[in-house]
């Protein structure tokens, strides 16, 4: 019996146990390394940071907090600053214009505080668009062009942030904006384009706007654009309606003025001085035989087609406006003044044919002296009303 047990007990190789005990041993830590995974991945489970063990970094703890601005006695004040590099184009027919500066943004937010000891570094930087949308952890002022016209790029961008927790936002842009412009005195005239800019989604008592008067935005001897003179640049800060500006609806507004001056000359040689020269030479009909109506009215009908080809090509390189401009009141009263010759020729041919030459011929000594001194006469008023009462 003793020996039937003995062949009948299974025979347990040494090695087949310590691979057995291996195997279990993976099993375990296996078993193990799911179940802290599982946990870690509940909600509320606390995720922890580089630091002191089961301590959340200061940006954890900031930032559900900087979602929103910083709340102060009053609203948050923004100092802004537009700074001009160049005007590329003032498109007068559209009344836009389209500009490239650099916008910078400065603000008080003391939850970006911190220790330049503890932290390694003066002040922290925030350079290209990665870093400033994806690292860094603030809020900020995200400004919008109101009078936008359809251009408005942001190429680079840089946040600087303090100890003190001042962080000042620095960016390019390229923006198109439209402008009204008062062409009145037209091509004498003074323009002031303007540029406003409103904080995104808060009213006056959430966030405020101001120029930064300590750093007023200056000419650059850079910005060059055709038929126009820089004089000078300005902002200034006011209260718009926005109904997207929260619950007030009136959002501060950041205005940038540019004056710019035209330079008359080009119009001048191309329409005033041709058709002022076209103008009087009209008036030498007066001097032509009076027997030859059909030559004296061909040529007041030259000057009449050119004063209206005049009129097309202006019309076409201005805005469709509403009141009368001085470029067009000269093209008018040259137009008008050539229609009245017309007038008089027929007159003076009509008593021609009924055989009164004497009166026909006093007719023309007037006109000789009268129809140039009454143009001239007429420009110089319609000039003086230009610059005197616009």
């Amino acid at each position: 019996m003793e020996l039937m047990t003995r062949k009948c007990r299974p025979q347990t190789h040494p090695g087949y146990a310590r691979l057995m005990a291996g195997v279990l041993m993976f099993l375990a830590v296996l078993a193990w390394g799911m179940g802290k995974a599982t946990a870690d991945s509940e909600p509320g489970a606390a995720t922890q940071y580089p630091g002191a063990p089961g301590e959340a970094s200061a940006s954890e703890a900031t930032y559900p907090f900087a979602l929103a601005p910083p709340k102060p006695a009053g609203p948050l004040v923004v100092r802004a600053r537009l700074d001009i590099n160049q005007i590329n184009e003032i498109d007068d027919s559209a009344e836009n214009f389209e500009f490239s500066g650099v916008l910078t943004l400065s603000w008080q937010d003391p939850r970006q505080a911190f220790d330049p000891a503890v932290e390694g570094v003066k002040e922290k930087i925030y350079t290209g668009n990665f870093q400033f949308d994806e690292i860094s952890p603030g809020w900020y002022p995200q400004l919008v062009l109101v009078n936008e016209s359809g251009l408005l790029e942001k190429s680079a961008v840089i946040l600087r942030v303090r100890p003190d927790g001042t962080s000042i936002l620095t960016e390019t842009l390229n923006a198109r904006a439209e402008s009204k412009l008062d062409m009145r005195r037209f091509p004498f005239d003074h323009q002031h384009l303007k540029a406003a800019f409103q904080v995104l989604g808060y009213d006056k008592d959430e966030v405020q706007l101001v120029a930064d008067t300590g750093r007023a935005p200056a000419p650059d001897s850079r910005v060059r654009i055709p038929q126009w003179n820089l004089q000078g640049i300005s902002d200034s800060t006011e209260e718009w309606t926005a109904p997207y500006a929260g619950q007030g609806g009136l959002a501060s507004t950041y205005i940038v003025t540019i004056d710019m001056k035209r330079q008359p000359f080009y119009m001048m040689r191309l329409v005033v001085f041709p058709l002022f020269v076209i103008v009087l030479l009209s008036f030498t009909v007066f001097w032509m035989d009076r027997s030859s109506l059909g030559d004296r009215v061909s040529v007041s009908f030259i000057g009449i087609l050119t004063a209206v080809a005049y009129l097309m090509v202006t019309g076409d390189n201005m805005p469709r406006i509403g009141y009368a401009t001085l470029i067009h009141g000269f093209l008018n009263l040259s137009l008008i003044i050539m229609t009245i010759t017309v007038v008089f020729n027929l007159m003076v041919g009509a008593l021609e044919q009924k055989g009164e030459p004497a009166l026909a011929l006093r007719i023309d000594h007037i006109c000789r002296w009268a129809f140039p001194l009454a143009y001239l006469g007429l420009m110089g008023v319609m000039v003086v009303s230009a610059f005197s009462f616009y």
